[in-house]
C-alpha cells in the first residue's frame, strides 16, 4: 500500500519535519470557517474533534454553540497559540485582545502577558511565549509576520518595497468596494506585474512550500493534476480569489498582505459581540490537546459527531499510511451514528480514499463514507482561501 519513497522524497520530508518540529507553522488559519460551518450544520448537542492549527476556526465553531470542541494538534506550538487566545478571551478587555490578535502588536504586551495571561497557560505554552513575546512588539512589525507562514508574508512585503508599482496596485485592490472594480485593478495593475519567471521559480521551490506548511507529498499531488505545476495552480487560485470573490470580506489574504486585520475585515472571534459571547462561556467549551488524532480518540470515552480533519491525510497517506489507517479505525470506533467529516486535499480526488483500508473487515476508506459532492462543490466555490483542489464533506456510513 505504501509507495516506495525516492531519495528526494526522503530528503524533502526530512526538511519539512525539521522545520515543522521546531516552529509555529500557522499563525492564522488558512481554511474558511464560514464554509465549514455550512458543511457541519452544527447543533447544540454536537461534540467536535478539530485539528487546532492556529485556533481561529476552533473559536469560530465555538460561536455556533456546540456542546464541546476538542482541539487536537501534534505540534505543541499550535496548542500554545490557542491557549494564549483562550487566556486572552478570559482575562483581557476587547480592545487589548484585538490589538494583539487583530493588529498583531501591543505597546504593553509584556505587562499584559505577565499580569493577565501567563498563569493561565500550560508549562510548555509558558516557555514558548516567554521566549517570543517580541512577536507582538510594534518594532517587529506584527505577530502575523512571525512563525513559518509569517516569514513568507514578511518576505513578500520586503519584495513589494522594491516593486512600488505592484505594491500600489495591491493596496488599491484591497480597497475595492465592488467586484467589477477589483477585477479591473487586478487585471491591469496587479497581474501584469506579479506573474513572471521569478515568482514562478519561488513558488515552485519546496522550501517555500515547507515554510507555508505544505509538505512535498502535497506539492507532488498538485503537480500531478495541474499542467502548469504548483506555480500555475497558485496563480489560478489567486486569480479566482481576487476576480470572483469580494475582497472586502477576505480577511485571509488581507492579513498576509497587510500584517493585520481591520475591525471591518477580520475573523468572527475578533468582533466585539462575538468576543463577548466567547468570554461569557462559549470559550470554555474548547479543550486543547497536544497529541495525534489517534491518541486522543483512543483515550477519550466521548462520542464525536463532527470531525474537522483539515488536509493532514495528504501527507499521512504518503509517509505513514498504516498510521492513517489506524487513525480512521479510531474515528470509526468513537464516532456517533452518521457523524459528519470534512477535510481538504491538494487533489480533487485523493487516491488514499481507495488505498487506505480500515476496520477489522479491511474495507476501503471510501466505502465507509457517504459523500456529498454537490454540497462540497458549491461550498468550495465560496471558499475565500481557495488554495485546495478538493473540499470533501462526508457522513460515516453504517456507523
Amino acid at each position: 500500500m505504501k509507495a516506495a519513497l525516492t531519495l528526494r522524497d526522503r530528503i524533502d520530508h526530512a526538511v519539512f519535519n525539521a522545520i515543522y518540529s521546531r516552529s509555529l507553522v500557522y499563525n492564522t488559519c488558512w481554511e474558511d470557517p464560514a464554509v465549514d460551518r455550512l458543511a457541519l450544520a452544527l447543533r447544540p448537542d454536537d461534540t467536535l474533534l478539530v485539528i487546532t492549527s492556529a485556533g481561529c476556526n476552533v473559536l469560530d465553531y465555538a460561536l455556533a454553540g456546540p456542546r464541546r470542541i476538542h482541539a487536537v494538534d501534534a505540534n505543541p506550538r499550535q496548542t500554545a497559540l490557542l491557549e494564549l487566545k483562550l487566556a486572552g478571551i478570559r482575562h483581557l478587555a476587547f480592545e487589548d485582545f484585538f490589538a494583539l490578535f487583530g493588529g498583531g502588536v501591543h505597546q504593553h504586551h509584556r505587562a499584559l502577558y505577565h499580569e493577565a495571561l501567563r498563569a493561565d497557560l500550560s508549562p510548555f505554552a509558558q516557555r514558548f511565549w516567554d521566549e517570543r513575546l517580541h512577536w507582538f512588539d510594534p518594532g517587529h512589525g506584527s505577530f502575523y509576520f512571525q512563525g513559518l507562514a509569517g516569514t513568507v508574508a514578511r518576505a513578500f512585503r520586503a519584495y513589494l518595497r522594491v516593486r512600488p508599482r505592484l505594491a500600489a496596485g495591491i493596496d488599491e485592490l484591497l480597497q475595492a468596494d465592488s467586484l467589477r472594480g477589483q477585477r479591473a485593478v487586478y487585471d491591469t495593475q496587479v497581474a501584469p506585474l506579479m506573474w513572471g519567471a521569478g515568482m514562478n521559480w519561488t513558488l515552485s521551490r519546496q522550501l517555500t512550500m515547507s515554510l507555508l506548511g505544505v509538505p512535498y507529498a502535497q506539492r507532488r499531488q498538485v503537480q500531478a493534476q495541474h499542467h502548469r505545476g504548483v506555480a500555475g495552480f497558485i496563480r489560478e487560485a489567486v486569480e479566482y480569489v481576487f476576480r470572483e470573490l469580494p475582497v472586502w470580506t477576505n480577511y485571509f489574504w488581507m492579513v498576509y498582505l497587510n500584517g493585520r486585520y481591520t475591525p471591518a475585515c477580520c475573523p468572527e472571534y475578533l468582533k466585539p459581540k462575538n468576543f463577548a459571547a466567547l468570554k461569557a462561556g462559549l470559550a470554555d467549551r474548547v479543550v486543547p490537546y497536544t497529541c495525534t488524532v489517534t491518541a486522543f480518540l483512543q483515550q477519550t470515552q466521548e462520542r464525536i459527531s463532527k470531525f474537522v480533519l483539515l488536509d493532514h491525510m495528504d501527507w499521512m497517506s504518503s509517509y505513514y499510511p498504516e498510521a492513517l489507517a489506524e487513525e480512521w479505525t479510531a474515528i470509526l470506533a468513537r464516532a456517533t451514528p452518521r457523524a459528519r467529516v470534512i477535510f481538504r486535499s491538494a487533489h480533487a480526488a485523493p487516491a488514499y480514499l481507495d488505498a487506505i483500508e480500515v476496520g477489522a473487515g479491511r474495507e476501503r476508506l471510501r466505502e465507509r463514507l457517504v459523500f456529498h459532492p454537490r454540497l462540497a462543490h458549491d461550498l468550495q466555490r465560496r471558499d475565500r482561501v481557495h488554495t485546495y483542489a478538493g473540499f470533501h464533506v462526508a457522513d460515516l456510513a453504517g456507523a
